[in-house]
């Protein structure tokens, strides 16, 4: 899944659910759930996302949403192989920018 959002320091909820096509309610669950999660709030109490949150939202949307895992699962996946998941999901999200470029190469052929 590729994560379309500018260049920025922060992030509202609204964008960071746009991007990934979830509902905010979605991103607020994760947050009580996983620890890796752990955006600003300002005072007003929104949540203002960085950009190592937001990979930390990728890794957590991965594990759950396309690899199946249970909450649980992930949680514990993340506890014990942090880096190793790291790893993976850097190579798969390359190998992907590549494939979409391939696939743009074909059409315009």
């Amino acid at each position: 899944m590729h994560i379309d959002l500018p260049d920025k320091r922060y992030y509202g909820i609204g964008e960071i659910a746009k991007a990934f096509d979830v509902n905010t309610s979605l991103i607020r669950f994760w947050e009580k759930e996983f620890d890796i999660l752990k955006p600003k709030k300002n005072a007003k109490g929104n949540r203002k996302f960085t950009p190592d949150d937001v990979k930390n939202l990728e890794i957590i949307y991965y594990l759950v949403k396309e690899r199946g895992f249970t909450l649980d699962g992930a949680k514990i996946h993340l506890k014990e192989n942090k880096q190793k998941t790291l790893d993976r999901f850097e190579i798969i999200r390359k190998l992907e920018s590549v494939k979409s470029e391939l696939h743009k190469i074909r059409d315009q052929l």
